[in-house]
């Protein structure tokens, strides 16, 4: 099962993406978790991957472009490990173990639909922090479960490069 997995790895690694992303939007429309600055960098790694797949997805299809199949779950792996760092990153500012850029907020609350209100009328609304875990499982926030995942996935990345590599 894992072989068919790897062997189509740059459309796997684009719905894994679409997955991710999907999981995000989902906690912050139905679960009211407003997203933080470091949140949405997270998100931007999966709209990366995701529009990589597509384009690797294309360029192997291409004239010439078996070549690049090797390559192509290289870079994915590199961008799957990027978004593990900014997510390790962000738990670490969760566990106060490190301060978070200046763009985060600290001591601030979720932001909702009666924030948006209070924008219109030019009242001051706070914007969540970066500093406090939104959401917690298993002793790991959502940033802690996107660093397994993204490591995992990276791992995956790598694994269907050297399958690539015996193919050649």
């Amino acid at each position: 099962m894992l072989k068919l997995f790897l062997d189509r790895w740059r459309l796997c690694a684009l719905l894994a993406s679409a997955a991710m992303l999907a999981t995000a939007h989902a906690f912050q429309t139905f679960g009211g978790l407003a997203p933080c600055a470091l949140c949405l960098r997270q998100r931007e790694v999966y709209w990366v991957a995701l529009a990589l797949g597509a384009i690797f997805m294309v360029v192997v299809r291409l004239p010439g472009g078996p070549r690049w199949r090797q390559a192509t779950c290289w870079v994915l792996g590199l961008v799957f490990l990027i978004g593990a760092g900014v997510a390790a990153f962000h738990a670490g500012v969760e566990w106060k173990f490190w301060p978070g850029p200046t763009t985060c907020v600290t001591g601030g609350g979720a932001v909702d639909v009666g924030d948006l209100q209070a924008v219109l009328r030019g009242e001051r609304v706070e914007a969540p922090s970066c500093d406090k875990a939104a959401w917690v499982f298993a002793g790991l926030s959502m940033a802690g479960w996107n660093a397994v995942a993204s490591l995992v996935l990276a791992g995956l990345s790598v694994a269907a490069a050297l399958r690539e590599r015996r193919k050649l």
